[in-house]
C-alpha cells in the first residue's frame, strides 16, 4: 500500500427510509468543508426533483471530501450515496462494490427497520466492516436504549461501546463519526503501478458530453490522455474529461489505485456501456475483468406509450435513462388502441412510478402506463417448448394451453414475534406457502414462497403496514410452479383494447372482472352513444356495464337494432376510444386487492 493509499477511505451511508442518510452526508460534507455555509442546502445529494418530492434517495451519488484530524494530517473521504427503498436494492448493491465500509444508520425514534435489515445483509455478504450509528437522539421520542439493544440483536459484534450517537441534523457527535471512519474503515489495497482496471459502478447520458462513467480504480493509474477499453462491449474510448465530484465535477489529470472519480467519454451511444463493466488502457489491457454485477432481473413489465408527444421523443428519452438506470430494460412493441411504444421492465411498482415521473421531469414527456405483469410460461399444444409470455395480449388461446407456469419467489421477512399472525395472513392471502420459520436472537424469520406477480404490485408497503415498519423483506428467484391463471380482456364498444388485457389467478377473475367494469364505465370518456365494457374471460363475458352516452339520444321514429349498431360500430379504430391514464390506474388497484 502507498502512503497516498494509506488516507483514503472509501465508504457509503445505508439506513432505512428517512433515517436521516441525506443530512448526514449534509453534515459531513460541511464538516470537512467540502461545502461553503452558502453553498449549503438540504438533501444535497439529492439532485433528482423526484427524490426531494418522495424524500427517497434513487441514484447513487459520489463525493469527495477531505478531513484533517487532530494531527494535521489529511484524509481522502470518498463518500458514496445510497438508496433506501427496497425497489432500488440493486443500486446499493452497485455502490457497495465500489466501497471498502458502511456507515449502518439507524432512527432512535424508529429503531430497526425494514431496509435496515436488508442493508446490513448487503454489507455483511460483500465483507464490508460496518460502523453502526444511533441518529436523531436530541429529538423527544427517541429511545437510544432500546434502538441499541435492536442493534446488539442484529449483530453481536454491535456493541453498546462500538455504536456511535449522534444528531445528524444539530451536529451533535458527528466528529465521532469522521474519526471512526478514518480508525475503524481501511484503506483501499491496489497497486497504482500495475496495468489499469476500473470499476464502472454508475452512468449517465450528457447530451453534449455523450456518456459520463462514475468508477472505483482498483489498480493501475489513469491521466486524462489515456486511451481506454470497456471490456464488456469491447468500445475504445478517449478521455474528455475526467475528474471528481467535490461535489461539483472537479477535472483533475490523474486518478490512482483506491480513488473514485468520473470520466466523460464523448461516447454518444447509450447502449455502448454497461453497467459494472471494467475499464482498461488500450495500450495494454488486463486479461481478465473485474467481477460484475448480476443481470438485473426485472420484477414487472408494463407498456409505456407517449401521450401528447411524439415516439421518437420518447425513444430518445427512455434510452438515456435506461443508461443512467441499469435495472431498467426496454424494447419496442406495438399497440392497437395506443400507437408505438415501449415494453418496459422494472423491480417494482415504485421503480416504475419513478421512471414515469423522471421521463415527465428530465424530459418534458407525458407518458401514458399500461397494466404491469410478470413473466409466464406456457405449455401449448402442438409445440414441444413451452412459451415465455412478457405481454399479456400474447398469452394464447385457452383452447390451446396445456399447462401455465408463473415464476415464485422465496420471500424472507424477518419480525418481532408478536407481528408473526398479521404477516402470515398477509403472505397467505397473497397465495404465499409457507416454507420455513426459524428464530435469529429475539426475531423470527419467516420464508415463504410466492409468485412474483402478488409481490411485486404493493406486497412491500402492505408489510410495512401490518408490522409497523418492524418487518423485513428479500426476495430471491425459486422456480417457475403451475397456477391457474387466465387472460381478461377487456372490449369496449365491443372492441377488444389490448392495451387493458391482463392475467390474474382464476380464483380472482371474475370478482375483478365485474369490480373493473364497474369502475371503468365512470373513467372511460363518454361519445354520443351509449358504449357497452364488458371483460371476457375465455370467450365468455363475466360483466357489462354501459358508458352512457354524453346526451340522451333524439327521439326517433324508427328503433335501430343491436345487431344494426354493430355493424355500424365495426368500421370504428379501435384507436378512435381515448384511455386516459386512470383507466390503467383502476385496473392496478383491482390487482393490489
Amino acid at each position: 500500500m502507498s502512503t497516498r493509499q494509506k488516507y483514503i477511505r472509501n465508504f457509503a451511508i445505508v439506513a432505512h427510509i428517512d433515517h436521516g442518510k441525506s443530512t448526514l452526508a449534509d453534515r459531513i460534507m460541511e464538516m470537512t468543508n467540502t461545502i461553503s455555509k452558502r453553498e449549503a442546502q438540504d438533501q444535497l445529494l439529492d439532485d433528482l426533483s423526484v427524490e426531494k418530492a418522495h424524500g427517497v434517495t434513487v441514484k447513487s451519488r459520489t463525493v469527495r471530501n477531505y478531513y484533517v484530524d487532530e494531527h494535521g494530517d489529511e484524509y481522502q473521504y470518498n463518500l458514496i450515496d445510497t438508496p433506501g427503498h427496497v425497489d432500488f436494492n440493486y443500486e446499493v448493491s452497485r455502490s457497495l462494490s465500489a466501497t471498502d465500509g458502511v456507515l449502518l444508520l439507524v432512527d432512535a425514534t424508529k429503531g430497526v427497520q425494514a431496509q435496515t435489515v436488508a442493508n446490513y445483509r448487503l454489507a455483511k455478504e460483500a465483507n464490508l466492516v460496518m460502523i453502526p450509528i444511533v441518529n436523531k437522539i436530541d429529538t423527544a421520542a427517541a429511545e437510544v436504549e432500546n434502538t441499541i439493544t435492536q442493534l446488539g440483536d442484529l449483530d453481536e459484534a454491535f456493541t453498546p461501546d462500538r455504536i456511535l450517537k449522534i444528531s445528524a441534523k444539530s451536529g451533535l457527535n458527528v466528529s465521532e463519526v469522521l474519526t471512526a471512519i478514518r480508525d475503524q474503515i481501511p484503506a483501499p489495497t491496489g497497486d497504482a503501478q500495475a496495468n489499469l482496471q476500473a470499476l464502472v459502478f454508475d452512468s449517465k447520458f450528457d447530451p453534449y458530453k455523450g456518456v459520463i462513467v462514475q468508477a472505483r480504480l482498483v489498480d493501475g493509474t489513469l491521466k486524462n490522455n489515456d486511451q481506454i477499453l470497456f471490456m464488456a462491449n469491447q468500445v475504445k474510448s478517449g478521455i474528455k474529461e475526467m475528474g471528481v465530484f467535490a461535489p461539483l465535477m472537479t477535472p483533475i489529470k490523474e486518478l490512482k489505485a483506491g480513488d473514485v472519480g468520473f470520466i466523460v467519454t464523448g461516447i454518444k451511444n447509450p447502449e455502448a456501456v454497461k453497467v459494472g463493466d471494467t475499464i482498461t488502457l488500450a495500450k495494454h489491457p488486463v486479461t481478465e475483468a473485474l467481477p460484475g454485477y448480476q443481470d438485473v432481473e426485472p420484477m414487472v413489465y408494463a407498456g409505456l406509450y407517449p401521450r401528447g408527444s411524439e415516439f421518437k421523443d420518447l425513444k430518445v428519452g427512455i434510452e438515456k435513462l435506461a443508461l443512467n438506470d441499469a435495472a431498467f430494460q426496454y424494447e419496442p412493441e406495438q399497440s392497437e388502441a395506443l400507437g408505438m411504444g415501449f415494453r418496459g421492465g422494472f423491480l417494482g411498482i415504485f421503480h416504475l412510478q419513478i421512471i414515469r415521473e423522471r421521463l415527465q421531469q428530465e424530459f418534458g414527456l407525458d407518458v401514458l402506463t399500461t397494466m404491469p405483469n410478470s413473466t409466464y410460461r406456457v405449455t401449448v399444444k402442438n409445440q414441444d417448448e413451452p412459451v415465455y409470455v412478457e405481454n399479456p395480449t400474447q398469452f394464447p388461446d385457452y383452447g390451446q394451453i396445456i399447462e401455465v407456469q408463473e415464476p415464485y419467489m422465496l420471500a424472507k421477512m424477518t419480525m418481532p414475534n408478536e407481528m408473526l399472525n398479521d404477516v402470515m395472513r398477509l403472505a397467505e392471502s397473497r397465495r404465499g406457502e409457507l416454507v420455513d420459520l426459524e428464530t435469529i436472537g429475539a426475531m423470527l424469520l419467516v420464508t415463504y414462497r410466492m409468485p412474483i406477480s402478488e409481490i411485486a404490485y404493493d406486497f412491500f408497503n402492505e408489510l410495512k403496514s401490518v408490522s409497523h415498519g418492524f418487518a423485513t423483506l428479500s426476495t430471491t428467484f425459486d422456480q417457475y410452479q403451475f397456477s391457474d391463471l387466465v387472460r381478461i380482456d377487456i372490449a369496449i364498444d365491443y372492441a377488444k383494447i389490448d392495451a387493458l388485457t391482463f392475467v390474474t389467478h382464476r380464483l380472482k377473475a371474475t370478482r375483478m372482472g365485474i369490480e373493473l367494469v364497474d369502475k371503468l364505465k365512470d373513467l372511460i370518456p363518454r361519445k354520443l352513444q351509449a358504449m357497452p365494457v364488458q371483460a371476457i374471460i375465455e370467450g365468455r363475458a363475466v360483466a357489462r356495464a354501459d358508458v352512457p352516452p354524453l346526451r340522451k339520444a333524439q327521439a326517433s321514429g324508427t328503433k335501430i337494432s343491436k345487431k344494426q349498431q354493430q355493424m355500424r360500430r365495426q368500421g370504428l379504430k379501435k384507436s378512435d376510444i381515448e384511455l386516459p391514464q386512470s383507466v390503467f390506474d383502476a385496473i392496478l388497484e383491482m390487482n393490489s386487492n
